[in-house]
């Protein structure tokens, strides 16, 4: 029996996944499948967002994009903190770049990919205390809601301690932010204070 724990064994099997590799080579972008797996059984704080961009798939590495710059800021992490997977998880809804239609807009994350793997995944990683939901189809994932992102988070009190529903860090939500400024003067300070709290 390998000596290996089960974590990494479930993100080797994840990083071999190529159950997309037809969907994704008939994008725009003609890719083929870079599951991006960044988990660890020990992790306190679980990051569930949409899928990784198209940096993303050049690095292999999640969040490493101006998003990334905006999520670091808003959960109060350095770089070092962000990507320490012995305390953070950042399990999205695919693992996969979904790549771009004819339009050049983001593909939505295929289902198949947490229909497969988000039970394991989650069920590997006892020791969460705080999710952190990173838009839409992570918001209905977890929370099985069908309201939209500016309901959802604007009721970020009501999850409690343990869940923070945020909007997508995307520059394209730069204009949502500005009309919607209770999210950085009442949920942000909160969100710190819990992330530091979880994360000592």
């Amino acid at each position: 029996m390998s000596s290996q724990p089960s974590t990494e064994r479930l993100a080797d099997e994840i990083r071999a996944c190529r159950l997309c590799a037809d969907r994704f080579s008939a994008t725009a972008t003609g890719h083929a499948p870079r599951p991006v797996a960044w988990f660890q059984s020990s992790a306190r704080i679980l990051i569930a967002g949409q899928a990784p961009g198209l940096r993303v798939h050049e690095s292999g590495q999640p969040f490493t994009d101006a998003s990334g710059d905006r999520l670091r800021s808003w959960l109060g992490l350095r770089n070092e903190q962000f990507y320490d997977q012995s305390r953070i998880a950042i399990v999205p809804m695919a693992f996969c770049f979904p790549g771009y239609s004819a339009s050049k807009s983001d593909l939505p994350p295929p289902k198949i990919c947490g229909e497969t793997w988000h039970a394991r995944v989650l069920a590997a990683l006892p020791h969460i205390q705080l999710r952190v939901l990173v838009g839409g189809h992570a918001h209905k994932y977890h929370l099985g809601t069908r309201a939209g992102v500016t309901e959802v988070v604007r009721g970020w009190a009501d999850q409690g301690d343990g869940v923070f529903p945020l909007p997508h860090p995307s520059w394209r939500n730069t204009g949502w932010l500005k009309r919607n400024q209770w999210f950085e003067d009442q949920l942000l300070p909160v969100l710190r204070n819990r992330v530091k709290d979880v994360m000592q």
